[in-house]
């Protein structure tokens, strides 16, 4: 099966963990006389890098944006789940094979990485409907991370030999991240900021890929700043 039907089946089985959730909230929230439901839609600029020692990388802006529900579950705690699009970018140290590690060619290279994200988050409300500390697993699906520009293509990757730019872009498709993060304001804008820990090698598929080294790992961290609307 090619990569691109393993996408959409997944993208079709976020679908559906998605609507079991809202299902499974709905019906909560109809047994609790003070339980809220609430629909919303999320924004925001994202800082990416990837912590390894196999490269050496430079942080990257890039954007999200999403939706979201956010329902209570019981005492001071909500349940949050969603879906979200993201765009990231991050820089990685190459220099042009005509000359050494040392030469004045060396570049941090620009790459993308785009994908969804299938959040199931808990909240603890600090001040309901105001104020609220956010915990727990996020899904990411991603795509290769491509270089940005052509001209670099044949670049060699800093502390390699043979190892090229365009060699390192088919990493890790499904990863796992645990996001801690706080949001606050009024009952229907908040802002939000979560940081995000991959806790599974992103850079595992290199090892079986790469020639030169077959002991690549490396850990997504990402901060998040979001403004989320409430309907």
């Amino acid at each position: 099966m090619s990569f691109k039907s393993r996408y959409i089946m997944s993208l079709k089985n976020l679908f559906i963990v998605t609507f079991s959730l809202i299902l499974f909230q709905q019906s909560f929230s109809q047994r609790n006389y003070e339980g809220y439901n609430k629909l919303g839609i999320s924004a925001g600029i994202t800082l990416f890098d990837i912590t390894t020692s196999d490269f050496n990388t430079r942080q990257g802006e890039g954007f999200i944006a999403g939706f979201t529900s956010r329902g209570s579950f019981r005492n001071n705690f909500d349940l949050i789940y969603g879906m979200t699009f993201l765009n990231t970018k991050i820089g990685i140290l190459g220099y042009s094979s005509e000359g050494t590690t040392g030469g004045f060619d060396q570049q941090y290279m620009n790459y993308s990485i785009s994908g969804i994200q299938l959040n199931f988050l808990g909240s603890y409300n600090i001040v309901r409907h105001h104020l609220s500390l956010e915990f727990g697993p996020i899904l990411n699906i991603n795509g290769k991370m491509k270089l940005d520009s052509e001209q670099y293509e044949d670049y060699v990757i800093d502390g390699f030999e043979t190892t090229t730019a365009t060699d390192i872009e088919d990493i890790s498709k499904v990863n796992f991240h645990f996001m801690g993060g706080i949001t606050a304001g009024i009952e229907g804008l908040r802002i939000s900021g979560q940081y995000q820990y991959g806790v599974t090698n992103v850079l595992n598929k290199l090892n079986d890929t790469n020639s030169e080294k077959d002991s690549f790992k490396g850990h997504s961290s990402m901060l998040v700043i979001a403004l989320v609307l409430y309907f």
